[in-house]
């Protein structure tokens, strides 16, 4: 074996041993590989949403505070009188077994007047001898604790971790002494602080639970926290309290772990134990002592997981009697501007009311999934048993057969994995084994690759004796020696148009346009290179720049939009040379979208540039095209607007033009326009965008009396308003609607379906 060969072994000895190392750090938790985390977490939705029963679960009903229950009765939030007569209905006529609230009541009503007739009683003798008759009637916080005092009611609190530790109202009792951990310090959840209900009620229900979720880094909520901690007192989540009001209340007690082959300090709970009558059952939680959702099905009204009863039709008696009885029924609401709304793997707008109803329904069968204490030790063990099979088996087959195998094995892994899910409630990590399967497959392919290249890189350098040289260079280039290689990042990218430049161009020799179009790309081009842009191309009479590359920026959708704003600005200057010579003004359309982009060299080999491409470049350009539609210089995507939020951008507005779907494309997305607050008047222009926002939320729900009423109010008042033309583009649409209104499922967005 010569020096460079066994150079070549070592090298790729270390390869597979550092690759194994790393992943099995990840495994032990002394390395975690945020990507590998991602992974894993994308698998385990994936997991959930194909193992979904998506069956209705009758026990439980959601009395939901819907857009129906505001109209007939009231605005949230309802008085204490109206909260308890639904109370009443649903434990005297509908005799439902326990009721949660997933609200909070952390303030008295004073809705009654109650407080100013105690506070003039003082001054006037004889209304202080008639009060004591009005308080009974006009304590409508009395009136509702007496409706639950009694019941088997389980009221909401929440928990908070401000700076200040604030707490108001009064909490329930702890639900066990934490001198039953034994000293153990165990990691719940903690907060400093809580918001919970005022005293009269939290005596008249002395059993709650919070009502607080735990999203994961992106946002999503998959688990909930059992047991949480606040100060040394340890409260229930609001499903497991309304479990134990249903099955007896039977007490909470710490599980911890009884395998002998966990190390001694091992300081987390195996599960949270309920102690009954000499029986017990056991609630499998994580180290931080929260449980995993076991999400049914699809969330909302329609979702077919629970039954949704509108509050309004329970309160005015619209519910046959004993509909709800002896079922569980939590109260909560999907109404617009009340909507307790979630991120979930399910769905990315899923009711916060319908995450506890699920837990609720995984406590009642006892299915909660849960990631053994064991599964990392379950984890590295599959990890070198993979290495050994896969280094002594690769090499010995062929290549179509081992892609074969390959093939087979990740298809086993991930069979095993739901195997142990669907049947015992496992969840057991599975990214960092398919990840390493595949890492040893591509390298072992690409190591055959190289040593077998060898004799046609001979042969190259060979051919070199017959062959011009820059035919040997162009085979043997190597495109590793680019600085700028393509990869994803996520930037602003601008697309801009000259406005009317046929009818200017119609009445201009060909030099006099070659010196306009000069003008207006010089024009243009400042303004982007002055707030940091990168050119792209032009694209005719369009120019196309973006943000955030090759040098980062992490205001690129700040600097894009005060590029644009620029840009509208300098084109007074040509325009007012183009009026000095008796020739039409030119417009310009800017399109802005920030969003994950391929940036980099990209090309044939003859031509090179350096570009973006991907699904934000297009969206850009769609937006581009629409400024015209709705009579804006400047148009920006949503995510733009809110990243341009998030740095404090300063010197100008944003003003939501449309919600619309674009050619191509199925999600609809919001659009801005910004405004120059140095043109403003600041209240004036407030109360513009106050009447602006009454205009959208009623068409938005298809009310296009009132729509078009406020918008009527909002031209005649704004008649000067450079948002004019889009006041009337909504005009006139609302007139179409009404010839040929939309769907009842509409969600608000205009369809576009040209380019």
């Amino acid at each position: 074996m010569t020096s460079r060969s066994l150079l070549w072994r070592v090298l790729r000895v270390g390869l597979l041993v550092g690759a194994l190392a790393l992943a099995m750090a990840h495994a032990a938790g002394y390395l975690p590989l945020r990507f590998v985390t991602q992974l894993d977490l994308g698998l385990a939705d994936a997991r959930l949403r194909a193992l979904m029963p998506r069956t209705l679960d009758a026990r439980i009903v959601i009395v939901d505070v819907d857009e129906k229950s505001l109209a007939e009765v009231g605005r949230w939030p309802w008085g204490r009188e109206q909260m308890a007569a639904l109370t009443d209905e649903l434990f005297a006529r509908q005799k439902a077994a326990v009721v949660g609230f997933d609200m909070l009541f952390a303030e008295p009503d004073t809705g009654s007047g109650l407080p100013v007739l105690e506070r003039l009683a003082g001054e006037v003798p004889e209304l202080a001898a008639r009060l004591p008759a009005w308080r009974t009637e006009l304590d409508h916080d009395l009136r509702f604790a007496n409706a639950l005092a009694g019941r088997e009611a389980v009221l909401g609190f929440y928990l908070t971790s401000d700076r200040g530790g604030r707490q108001t109202g009064t909490l329930p009792a702890p639900v066990f002494d934490a001198a039953l951990l034994q000293g153990r310090p165990i990691v719940f959840t903690h907060w400093d602080g809580y918001a919970a209900n005022i005293d009269v009620l939290a005596r008249a229900a002395p059993i709650a639970g919070f009502f607080n979720f735990a999203p994961d880094a992106d946002g999503l909520v998959r688990s909930l926290p059992l047991l949480a901690e606040v100060g040394d007192r340890h409260h229930e989540a609001l499903a497991l309290a309304m479990f134990r009001r249903f099955t007896g209340a039977p007490r909470v007690m710490p599980g911890f772990p009884e395998q002998h082959w966990l190390p001694r300090d091992y300081n987390a709970l195996a599960g949270v134990v309920l102690e009954q009558g000499g029986q017990r059952q056991s609630i499998p939680v994580d180290a931080q002592v929260r449980v995993r959702v076991p999400f049914r099905g699809a969330g909302g009204p329609l979702g077919g997981s629970f039954e949704y009863v509108s509050a309004s039709d329970v309160l005015k008696g619209r519910v046959a009697p004993a509909h709800l009885a002896g079922k569980l029924v939590l109260i909560g609401s999907t109404a617009p501007g009340v909507y307790d709304q979630r991120s979930t793997p399910v769905s990315a707008v899923f009711p916060g009311v319908e995450v506890h109803a699920n837990l609720l329904s995984g406590l009642l069968d006892a299915r909660i999934p849960v990631q053994p204490d064991w599964a990392g030790g379950y984890e590295i063990l599959l990890l070198l048993v993979l290495v050994a099979a896969l280094t002594w088996g690769l090499p010995r087959l062929r290549a179509a057969r081992a892609a074969q195998s390959i093939a087979f094995l990740l298809l086993a892994l991930v069979a095993a994995n739901l195997w142990a899910y669907s049947a015992h409630g496992l969840v057991l990590p599975l990214a960092s084994a398919l990840l390493l399967v595949l890492l040893i497959y591509v390298g072992t392919t690409v190591w055959a690759y190289i040593v077998e290249g060898r004799s046609r890189r001979s042969l190259a350098r060979l051919f070199g004796t017959y062959v011009p040289p820059e035919l040997v260079e162009e085979m043997a280039r190597d495109p590793a020696r680019y600085d700028m290689r393509a990869e994803n990042r996520e930037l602003t990218v601008m697309f801009c148009d000259m406005r009317n430049f046929t009818q200017v161009s119609e009445r201009l020799p060909p030099e006099d346009v070659r010196g306009l179009v000069n003008r207006f790309f010089s024009s243009m081009t400042t303004a982007i290179r002055a707030h940091r842009g990168t050119l792209d191309k032009y694209i005719g009479d369009a120019i196309m720049a973006f943000w955030g590359a090759p040098l980062p920026d992490a205001d690129h959708a700040l600097h894009a939009v005060q590029a644009a704003l620029a840009m509208a600005q300098r084109l007074n200057a040509l325009n007012e040379d183009l009026r000095e010579r008796g020739l039409p003004q030119i417009g310009v359309g800017v399109g802005l979208n920030t969003g994950l982009v391929c940036v980099g060299d990209m090309g044939s080999d003859m031509r090179r540039s350096y570009t973006v491409m991907g699904d934000a470049v297009n969206l850009a350009s769609r937006i581009e095209a629409l400024t015209r539609h709705y009579g804006v210089d400047v148009l920006a995507g949503e995510a733009t607007a809110q990243a341009t939020q998030n740095a404090g951008a300063a010197g100008f507005r944003w003003v939501e033009v449309d919600r619309v779907r674009v050619k191509g494309k199925q999600r609809s997305v919001t659009l801005f326009t910004p405004v120059i607050e140095a043109a403003l008047q600041p209240l004036t222009f407030d109360e513009e965008m106050r009447l602006w926002d009454l205009v959208l939320t009623p068409y938005r729900l298809q009310h296009w009396d009132e729509a078009q009423a406020r918008l009527t109010t909002l031209q005649t008042r704004f008649d000067r308003s450079p948002l004019l033309g889009l006041y009337q583009q909504f005009d006139s649409r609302i007139q179409h609607h009404r010839r040929a209104p939309p769907p009842a499922d509409w969600d608000g967005a205009h369809t576009f379906d040209s380019k």
